[in-house]
């Protein structure tokens, strides 16, 4: 039996009001649709609530019964609703997020705006470090929680894939690879190349991918973050290959960008902690909210 809080509501207001029309007004609903809440909810139940002539609405013997059950289940629902959010507003503490730079500018924000809605009095501590430096926060236990793109292969490490997305080429509009629908990694040989460090995660990908290519382009700047790669790119210092989230997102930005193929490289984004390790009830609900809206995000 799968009955609504929202039939139940509507019954109670029905017998309230004593009118269909008062009740759908009072419930912001029209009368048709409060008129197949009640059928409904009369069809789930296998009873008849309601006698309706054209004048008015009275209980059914049945009806009469039920109004105090139905009166009763959405008190209980409305007084547990009420202690959850007083709980999630008392709850205080601390959480700690080990985060790579792109995904912390460009994704965790919004996380955390839900976060603090909802918990108001956690504290949220960020940090926005390299693939290595957050792969050894959360192995050490300073974070609760890692956002990396590393992390699969350790034992000591869970990770939760969340995100697949392919570096791309950011160069400024007019350079001559912006002419071109996608971009061949050795084509951009002749032409100054900004990458990562090489103790980069990004770096280390693309390093292995690119190993047996023939024509591998060469790197002329390095740089540790990859915001300084796009301030470069922007000055039209070089051109420079970037996952797709680090690009900027507003229209009015300088820069376009090309998929790279021969070979498509993607990079894996996930949740990392500590495996078997328990979550405190802070980093708890954090990891529920990351997962949510990290799912939303790549739907």
């Amino acid at each position: 039996m799968d009955i609504s809080t929202a039939d139940l509501r509507s019954f109670i207001t029905v017998v309230d009001m004593g009118s269909f029309s008062e009740a759908a007004f009072a419930l912001n609903i029209s009368q048709p649709a409060l008129t197949r809440r009640i059928q409904k909810l009369e069809e789930q139940l296998g009873v008849h609530l309601l006698d309706r002539n054209t004048r008015q609405v009275s209980l059914s013997v049945v009806g009469r019964d039920f109004i105090p059950r139905a009166r009763y289940l959405i008190e209980e629902l409305d007084s547990s609703l009420l202690s959850v959010r007083e709980i999630a507003e008392r709850i205080s503490g601390q959480v700690t997020i080990a985060c790579i730079p792109t995904a912390a500018f460009f994704f965790l924000p919004e996380v955390i705006r839900e976060f603090a809605s909802e918990f108001p009095r956690i504290r949220v501590r960020i940090i926005d470090e390299g693939a290595n430096l957050v792969l050894r926060s959360v192995l050490q236990g300073e974070a609760d929680l890692g956002i990396n793109l590393i992390g699969h292969e350790e034992p000591e490490i869970e990770f939760e894939p969340l995100l697949r997305e392919p570096f791309v080429l950011a160069c400024l509009p007019d350079h001559p690879l912006a002419e071109k629908r996608q971009v061949r990694w050795e084509e951009l040989r002749p032409y100054r190349l900004i990458t990562a460090a090489r103790t980069s995660g990004n770096r280390l990908l693309i390093d292995q991918k690119l190993a047996g290519l023939a024509e591998r382009p060469r790197s002329v700047y390095e740089v540790q973050h990859l915001t300084t790669s796009l301030g470069m790119v922007q000055s039209g210092l070089g051109v420079a290959a970037l996952p797709s989230m680090a690009l900027p997102r507003a229209r009015s930005s300088p820069l376009t960008s090309r998929p790279l193929i021969d070979p498509v490289i993607e990079r894996t984004v996930g949740i990392t902690r500590r495996r078997n390790g328990t979550l405190s009830p802070a980093a708890a609900e954090f990891h529920r909210i990351l997962k949510s809206r990290w799912r939303t995000v790549s739907d």
